[in-house]
């Protein structure tokens, strides 16, 4: 029988008999079927008609996971907009062969971009291979090279859009369709979170949100308890976070007071209200983040060695570097899940220009993070995730000189990782002489869903959500852990 991580709010704390449970435990286990229809009826008629995953009375109370964890945090850096895994960790020196020469399409996914007649295109950058793993890496990633034997490459992975939007669903969330909850949302309903007064899941985003937008960090069907808390990348990181001067604390505890008598008074009305219970937990929340998150938040404190490794203060690493330096702040505040996002690597032309610029903007800033979770001892505990949604195809249209770059290739990309109880120093599988599709250690990322849920101490198949139906998961209909990424 597939069990939730919330197991003991299956039933009300009466409990049923010896019989009804026996009941109720066939019904439930079979799933998705009419199975799911009876258990649903039984419960109603029993005045219970809820679902069986519901959550915990406290649903950001730290809860151990379902294995022995290899990481407690997460950091996502998502390198929106589909990073060229030929131009960055997985060279291709048999393009430079074909350089120019024209390229015909077999059987694979058109971009909405691809038109006219396509060449091959070889990457404007040498590679170099660097630590003791050799790791190759485009020569431009300068500082990200100093920590190569943390990180473990894996070329072997694949997903099924070749539209930004969808794409960035299928990474976020697991699905291409939008709607259904974020990993960010799934890994707190889990596990929790370990500071009480700093949301579980926070996203640092650009000023622009991305292909999608806040539905990539959604906390979908889960209770609402579970979205992430976007903090703004200009100005107040929050709105509203100070109250107003005239509004002493003492006096903002009594209005939260009675507000919450009202709230409480209209829950016993509406029993089993969960966006009235989130909203009620979200103001208490907010009353305590006034207290913690401004010093969270302000990194003037850090010292000048650590600001500069950053990069904050120079051009252009001080935006990426803000998040970097800030997500490690917010790993040490107990925050369990964080998703720093960096666009646009969509380069569908000047591609050097384009992917130079972007790589200086953030190699500086994510080498720095890696090296200062070392030295502090948190990387082990942290898993650091780097990727896009998808990569890139060695070919282009030509438009005159060096315009040319690359257009979307779902078959075939590069994500690393760091930390975690990853197997550092690795790269795992690989893509075939031009880079157009994987062909070693191939996995849908379902799977790769379903490894970094693993690091993290849970079992895809036992984090489940009861809704519309049927049992859900982060994966859809499951996947399998890739088991040469674990350490």
């Amino acid at each position: 029988m597939r069990e939730t991580a919330h197991e003991s709010n299956r039933w009300t704390a009466a409990g049923p008999s010896p019989r009804t449970a026996a009941r109720r435990e066939f019904l439930y286990g079979l799933g998705a079927s009419l199975g799911s229809v009876a258990l649903t009826a039984l419960l109603a008629s029993e005045g219970q008609a809820e679902s069986p995953a519901g959550p915990p009375s406290a649903p950001l109370a730290p809860r151990a996971g379902h294995l022995p964890a290899k990481a407690r945090n997460c950091i996502f850096l998502m390198m929106e907009g589909g990073p060229s895994h030929i131009d960055t960790f997985d060279p291709k020196p048999k393009l430079a062969e074909l350089h120019l020469q024209e390229f015909v399409r077999e059987g694979r996914q058109k971009s909405a971009m691809e038109s006219g007649k396509r060449y091959y295109v070889q990457s404007p950058f040498r590679f170099q291979r660097h630590g003791q793993s050799g790791a190759a890496m485009a020569e431009n990633w300068e500082h990200l090279a100093g920590v190569a034997d943390e990180l473990c490459f894996f070329r072997g992975c694949q997903v099924d859009s070749v539209n930004h939007p969808t794409a960035m669903y299928q990474m976020n969330c697991g699905n291409r369709f939008g709607g259904d909850p974020a990993i960010g949302a799934w890994v707190t309903y889990g596990l929790g979170s370990v500071n009480q007064n700093l949301p579980g899941f926070i996203v640092l985003p650009e000023v622009s949100y991305p292909q999608g937008g806040a539905a990539n960090w959604s906390n979908g069907y889960l209770p609402a308890h579970y979205q992430a808390t976007p903090l703004r990348p200009a100005g107040s990181p929050i709105l509203d976070l100070q109250p107003p001067v005239d509004v002493t604390a003492d006096r903002q505890r009594l209005s939260l007071d009675l507000i919450g008598q009202l709230n409480a008074a209209h829950a016993r009305r509406h029993p089993r209200h969960e966006e009235l219970a989130a909203r009620m937990d979200s103001y208490e929340l907010a009353f305590r983040m006034q207290m913690q998150v401004p010093e969270v938040l302000d990194l003037a404190g850090e010292d000048q060695r650590t600001r500069a490794m950053y990069g904050l203060g120079s051009q252009p690493t001080d935006s990426f570097g803000r998040k970097c330096l800030l997500a490690r702040k917010l790993v040490e505040q107990g925050v369990r899940f964080i998703q720093l996002y960096h666009g646009s690597w969509d380069s569908h032309d000047y591609i050097e220009r384009a992917h130079g610029n972007l790589v200086r903007a953030v190699d500086r800033p994510i080498a720095a993070l890696v090296a200062d979770l070392r030295q502090r001892g948190l990387l082990e505990s942290t898993l650091i995730v780097w990727c896009g949604e998808f990569g890139r195809t060695p070919d282009n249209g030509v438009r005159g000189g060096t315009a040319y770059g690359r257009d979307h290739n779902p078959n075939a990309m590069t994500i690393w990782l760091a930390g975690g109880g990853c197997h550092a120093g690795r790269t795992i599988g690989e893509t075939d002489e031009l880079g157009m599709t994987a062909v070693e250690e191939v996995h849908h990322v379902r799977d790769f869903h379903v490894t970094l849920l693993r690091l993290l101490g849970l079992d895809d198949n036992k984090l489940t959500f009861y809704h519309a139906g049927r049992f859900k998961q982060l994966s859809q209909f499951g996947g399998k852990v890739i088991e040469p990424l674990i350490g």
